[in-house]
């Protein structure tokens, strides 16, 4: 895929397709904002906007091309996978942002 290509995956999944299977799936996370944050944060490696300028809008268009394609692929596999793999990246973001503790 191009990058025009990725941006629009990510957008359909993280707006669309995530929530959808999440809603009816039950899962852990539910909401865009939260799959976005969840995508962006695997992607750099870190609370996403301690990486990125979080004033800057969509944060998706200041990942690198690797990056994209990373979360893309991500969010791909949360559909495939679901809510187990869901909670295990779901529970390191927060880790990242000091909300939980290393489990």
């Amino acid at each position: 895929m191009d990058r025009d290509e990725l941006r629009a995956r990510y957008r359909h999944l993280v707006k669309t397709e995530l929530p959808s299977l999440g809603v009816a799936g039950r899962w852990v996370v539910v909401k865009d904002h939260c799959f976005g944050r969840i995508l962006l944060d695997h992607a750099v490696g870190a609370c996403w906007y301690d990486v990125l300028d979080r004033r800057r809008s969509p944060a998706f268009d200041q990942l690198d091309d690797e990056q994209l394609t990373s979360a893309v692929e991500m969010a791909d596999q949360i559909v495939r996978e679901g809510d187990p793999l869901l909670r295990r990246l779901n529970t390191q973001s927060l880790v990242w942002r000091g909300k939980v503790r290393q489990p």
